[in-house]
């Protein structure tokens, strides 16, 4: 007898044979339409190969002729550049290595006058902090930020704990939702994201073009909407909560997108995108700083170092998907050709699910939920198909070799 999936993952656990990903990686999928069950959830595909969509678009990579995608960019700048001092473009972000990377040479490169916005993190890190204000003081830049009711955001960050084991969700909807706003109120129409989702695993479909599928940032009816794996019209019965406190996390209605001229794309189509390249550029341009110590889950120190809820997203993202943060750096940085497979695999083994004890005792007094009740969630949001419970602790059923 089988034993049961949860959220629609495959029940046959596959690995890629050329990085250490599995076909149990989420795609990504509107965050408003986030359920428990993740209905129509896709996830990875794994050819007859064995090969990852991810790994066969790092070789498409190979042979795309970059000088003629900047081309395209040029092109593409010229007819949005603006003369008279006003904003020509938009880049959204926080002040990571990405953000800096794209504004810095829209700006300095391109001769274009870019506006950042930002949604901040639900908790900043000193050094988060810190790399946002050297990406405005030091890279030069003026700048929107969207502080969100303080009082909303911790009860949806705790309900999207609690209903989808998801504590990250409320910053990826005021992230993903903010820049069309912004956009259409600065009457900017050229909006710029980094790299597109199909880079990691999204389809690879996904990167026939540059620009962002609008199922992803406009919505036809409100009364449509999940946050916090529960439909609004709950939210605000239940829990006191406005339409106009939700709002912030919504995306943008079709018909107020479409009476504009705006164009939201991906800058990494135009241009070969490397995470450790972006971070050279990202310190010698804007003073970014690496975390003082390495993030817990992982080996690294430079990537989604901004929020001190970012490590405890990744934490429980290896809870439900049997994939921790290392297997997604190790597996990015086989593509990009740092390292080998078998590093990745020893790396993996060694720091996949690490617990994030630094902030956990501070985030769970943020958001009022006690260790207790979030091992328990933790334990209740397992899937049967990946964990097993021997000798007194989880285990993995599989993991890669």
């Amino acid at each position: 007898m089988k034993n049961r999936a949860l959220y629609g993952l495959p029940e046959e656990v596959l690995f890629c044979k050329k990085c250490v990903i599995s076909n149990q990686r989420p795609a990504s999928i509107p965050e408003f339409k986030h359920k428990k069950n993740r209905e129509d959830a896709k996830y990875m595909q794994i050819d007859k190969d064995g090969v990852c969509d991810a790994c066969k678009h790092a070789e498409e990579k190979k042979i795309i002729d970059w000088d003629k995608r900047e081309g395209e960019l040029l092109k593409l700048l010229e007819k949005y550049r603006k003369n008279d001092g006003s904003y020509d473009c938009l880049v959204p972000g926080s002040g990571g290595k990405d953000s800096i990377f794209q504004s810095h040479i829209l700006k300095y490169k391109y001769g274009m006058n870019p506006l950042t916005c930002t949604w901040p993190p639900i908790l900043y890190t000193d050094y988060g902090y810190q790399n946002f204000k050297n990406w405005i003081d030091i890279g030069g830049f003026d700048n929107v930020s969207f502080r969100p009711n303080g009082r909303v955001q911790k009860l949806l960050t705790k309900l999207s704990i609690e209903n989808l084991l998801h504590p990250f969700q409320t910053f990826i909807l005021g992230q993903k939702n903010l820049a069309p706003k912004i956009a259409k109120q600065y009457e900017i129409d050229l909006v710029f994201y980094g790299e597109n989702e199909a880079e990691y695993g999204n389809p690879l479909a996904d990167n026939s073009n540059s620009l962002r599928d609008k199922s992803y940032y406009t919505m036809n009816n409100f009364n449509d909407m999940w946050i916090a794996g529960l439909p609004v019209q709950e939210l605000i019965e239940k829990y006191s909560i406005s339409k106009q406190d939700l709002m912030p996390y919504l995306p943008i209605a079709s018909d107020e997108l479409n009476s504009t001229n705006i164009q939201i794309h991906y800058l990494g189509y135009y241009l070969k995108w490397v995470p450790q390249e972006a971070y050279y550029y990202a310190v010698e341009n804007s003073g970014f700083k690496a975390r003082p110590f390495r993030s817990q889950g992982t080996y690294g120190k430079y990537q989604s170092i901004d929020d001190k809820i970012d490590d405890l997203h990744w934490y429980t993202t290896y809870i439900k998907f049997g994939l921790g943060r290392a297997s997604y750096d190790a597996s990015q940085e086989i593509r990009n050709n740092h390292i080998d497979r078998e590093e990745a695999i020893a790396l993996v083994n060694k720091f996949d699910g690490e617990f994030p004890e630094k902030y956990f005792k501070e985030t769970m007094e943020y958001l009022d939920i006690s260790e207790e009740d979030f091992h328990r969630l933790c334990n209740e949001f397992r899937s049967p198909h990946l964990w097993k419970f021997m000798d007194g602790e989880w285990k993995l059923r599989k993991t890669v070799k």
